[in-house]
């Protein structure tokens, strides 16, 4: 609670609230108009200046959601991919011809994308090319390399990567155990997963060294780069926790720093674009920058209604974004 952290700086005065009215699951930055994704069939888009636009997406829950730079992508229990951008166009990219719940999404390199039903992985390339595969269980997870057109595909007993213009077979990384998410490092040299027990899992792709990252008291269910990549923030424990990723061994052999605990777990993280600063939103609705040189602290949001659910910058990082699972959500003014 704010009491109990005396002497923290706060900016809570400069927060734009946005009528969510619904719970907010993520928010992403296009341009400079935010767009919350709300829990059910709605996005919302709140401009720098004007009222919101509350646009109907899907016909039904939204069950993931990913960005690029113009234009937020869902994927829902309709059996649809959709596409929003900043003007408030939206497209359908992808119609499942059964009906079935598209799970997990993926936005890549020139307008590409990757979604995933059950076993299944798909990926339409930006002239429209349909490619797939299957996998051995349950997809948990889909990411795009920052370079090139490689996949990474996280399911039981470890992950896949694969090349969907390629001929040769997919690599497959062993590790035992549910994987639920998955992550490269801004350099390419890493992937990270989420697993259902609380730790991560990572890979040194040039010698697929193993890497175990544990030590939280719940999964981790958000993680986040640094903007040069020498840190992964992550939640799943009452305090933010930042792995090293400096130098070819990535955190082999090192320890996290631990910055802001608190008696309530980090929910979400956010790394600052251009700044070795990380915003964290805790359970109780909570969210803090966190300075990684020295941890220093500065209250951006006082608790609140609900669960902080997503958090997102601006491009500049002068605009930091929030939204609760009780649909509280709200922009904050850092300039």
């Amino acid at each position: 609670m704010v009491e109990a952290r005396p002497g923290t700086a706060s900016v809570t005065e400069r927060i734009r609230p946005v009528a969510a009215d619904a719970p907010v699951v993520a928010v992403h930055f296009l341009e400079d108009t935010c767009c919350f994704v709300l829990g059910e069939e709605h996005v919302l888009l709140a401009p720098p200046d004007g009222e919101p636009q509350r646009l109907l997406v899907h016909s039904g829950g939204v069950l993931a959601i990913a960005a690029d730079n113009e234009r937020v992508v869902t994927a829902g229990d309709d059996g649809k991919v959709v596409a929003t951008n900043a003007q408030g166009h939206t497209r359908t990219l992808v119609t499942d011809p059964k009906r079935r719940w598209i799970d997990r999404v993926a936005a890549g390199p020139e307008g590409a994308i990757a979604w995933s039903v059950a076993k299944t992985v798909f990926v339409q390339t930006a002239n429209r090319q349909e490619k797939t595969i299957e996998l051995p269980s349950s997809v948990g997870g889909l990411s795009f390399a920052p370079r090139g057109f490689r996949l990474a595909v996280a399911h039981y007993n470890g992950l896949t990567l694969w090349f969907p213009n390629a001929k040769a077979a997919p690599e497959r990384f062993e590790w035992k155990g549910s994987h639920l998410d998955v992550t490269f490092s801004p350099d390419g040299k890493f992937l990270v997963t989420a697993m259902q027990e609380p730790t991560l899992h990572g890979w040194r792709l040039a010698d697929r060294k193993d890497m175990r990252m544990s030590g939280y008291a719940a999964k981790v269910r958000s993680f986040s780069w640094s903007h040069d990549g020498k840190w992964l923030a992550t939640s799943g424990a009452d305090q933010l926790v930042l792995w090293p990723f400096q130098g070819k061994d990535g955190p082999l052999g090192k320890t996290p720093k631990l910055f802001a605990p608190y008696e309530h777990a980090v929910a979400v993280v956010a790394c600052h674009p251009a700044q070795d600063v990380v915003a964290a939103g805790y359970q109780d609705g909570m969210v803090l920058l966190v300075r990684v040189e020295d941890g220093a602290e500065i209250l951006a949001r006082a608790p609140g209604a609900g669960p902080v659910a997503a958090l997102a910058w601006d491009s500049s990082g002068t605009l930091l974004a929030f939204g609760t699972e009780e649909g509280e959500a709200g922009i904050i003014d850092l300039s």
